[in-house]
């Protein structure tokens, strides 16, 4: 395999590669916009005399921006470069030197799992980006990807988020690199020594324990740096508008909650249940509701539209910014990024929006990333699709049409234009409602938190005390 670099280390890269170089597997603990997909690639030329490939696992979202990463890295072409797509199989896989490949497909495609393992020899640099994506040991694309990885002589992880949920997030990215770095053959040898479950309900962690030995059984495998120890970027600047709920909404809004007080229990009001709840409250907030309804003998699902302010408070507040300002508008819901997109257009003319959500295809993403780059004002998004991978520093205002319920999601898409290359201030904009539950995400995002897990706990505190006090804690939202 023939690699040539075109760009160079900045000193905290270098760091790292120094550090990984003499190991055959290391992990890249380094925040979002730190260049991680800069440092794996050295990591590859480096060691180009002994691979002849690296595949390089990532979100299927983010296939076209470490395509772009190669890219602009390195001399190689778009011949160089193989992605993944529908039409990939064992018959017509090129001999490249990189392949991509999303990690959802491993799994949810035979095809594309068959013709990966087919490519994964002794000679290959196996590396997932994001390995927060395979951090649950029972996953089919976890057990796919570290069974077929385990021929590659080197094995690399990146993220900026090693552990969400505690230290039991970290078995099953050590166990990709290696099951002797950690010393346990299964994950119930590890949470035997190391996770204490609770007695009253099934699968929760309450305590990690020998936190301090696993930090230093990994510590010669891993680079770990975050944007404050190694970067100089321009300061974050927090902003808020607020509107009020219609009348319309507010009836809808009480009848989301009566119809969950009418339906549960205490014992009845898990994650799920809890995210359910939220999810029709903020539907609501923002202006609709998928409610959920019988009608026949069966359920179904009625879409609702409300009147609301929500939509008229973003125009408002991009009215008052400078007219030059490229804008990111991160929304939730694709029925907001449709009414959000539809509004622009006719306010601001046919090529100012760059959509970037479900409803456009893989092959056009990249496309619309272009599109804003180059001309159009806006880029319109759902945290889910565009949060992860993406530079966008030509933005240095970004608004928060509503807010994922955890902080992990919204830092995500907040570094998307606060990362190497940026020069200037970002300015971060939320719009809220005076609902109940914007309040509640407002309240876990300030305390870097969950609101769906918050909730929960204090559900778990009034269950004791029987369905009227739950009642109460449900009418308050």
């Amino acid at each position: 395999m023939q690699i040539k670099t075109t760009t160079s280390l900045i000193t905290h890269q270098a760091e790292a590669v120094t550090k990984l170089l003499p190991t055959k597997v290391g992990a890249l603990f380094m925040e979002m916009g730190t260049g991680k997909s800069r440092t794996a690639i050295e990591l590859a030329n480096l060691r180009q005399q002994k691979i002849s490939q690296v595949i390089w696992f990532c979100p299927v979202s983010l296939k076209q921006t470490i395509r772009h990463e190669i890219l602009k890295h390195t001399a190689a072409n778009d011949a160089d470069v193989c992605v993944f797509d529908d039409k990939t199989n064992e018959a017509n896989i090129p001999q490249v030197g990189w392949y991509i490949v999303g990690i959802e497909s491993v799994s949810a495609s035979n095809r594309v799992a068959l013709t990966v393992n087919r490519l994964i020899d002794d000679r290959s640099l196996v590396i997932v980006d994001e390995s927060s994506y395979i951090k649950g040991h029972k996953s089919m694309r976890t057990q796919r990807i570290t069974h077929y990885a385990k021929r590659a002589r080197y094995r690399l992880i990146l993220t900026g988020t090693p552990i969400s949920q505690g230290i039991v997030d970290l078995y099953a990215q050590m166990r990709f690199l290696s099951p002797k770095i950690l010393g346990y053959n299964s994950f119930y040898s590890f949470a035997n020594n190391h996770l204490e479950y609770s007695d009253k309900f099934k699968g929760m962690i309450v305590e990690s324990h020998n936190s301090e030995w696993i930090a230093a059984k990994i510590k010669p495998y891993v680079y770990q740096v975050t944007k404050e120890e190694c970067l100089s970027l321009p300061d974050k600047l927090y902003s808020s508008v607020h509107c009020e709920l219609s009348s319309e909404q507010r009836a809808y809004y009480k009848e989301a909650k009566q119809q969950m007080v009418d339906e549960l229990t205490g014992e009845d009001m898990d994650r799920y249940v809890i995210l359910k709840l939220f999810t029709n409250l903020q539907q609501i907030s923002c202006g609709f509701w998928n409610r959920r309804a019988e009608r026949y003998g069966q359920m179904q699902t009625e879409f609702i539209e409300l009147d609301h302010d929500r939509l008229d408070t973003l125009m408002d507040t991009i009215n008052r910014l400078p007219r030059e300002d490229k804008i990111i508008i991160w929304a939730k819901y694709r029925y907001d990024i449709r009414e959000i997109n539809k509004a622009l257009l006719a306010k601001y003319g046919d090529d100012s929006t760059a959509l970037f959500y479900g409803d456009v295809k893989q092959k056009q993403r990249p496309i619309e990333v272009d599109k804003f780059r180059q001309s159009a004002r806006f880029f319109i998004s759902t945290p889910s699709c565009g949060g992860h991978g993406l530079t966008l520093n030509e933005a240095h205002t970004v608004i928060f049409y509503n807010n994922s319920f955890k902080y992990a999601e919204r830092i995500q898409a907040e570094d998307r234009c606060h990362r190497i290359g940026q020069r200037h201030k970002v300015t971060y904009i939320d719009i809220w409602t005076d609902a109940g539950i914007d309040g509640r995400i407002a309240g876990a995002l300030a305390c870097k938190g969950d609101v769906v897990k918050a909730f929960k706990v204090e559900v778990d505190k009034v269950k004791a005390s029987g369905k009227e006090k739950l009642r109460e804690l449900i009418n308050k939202l």
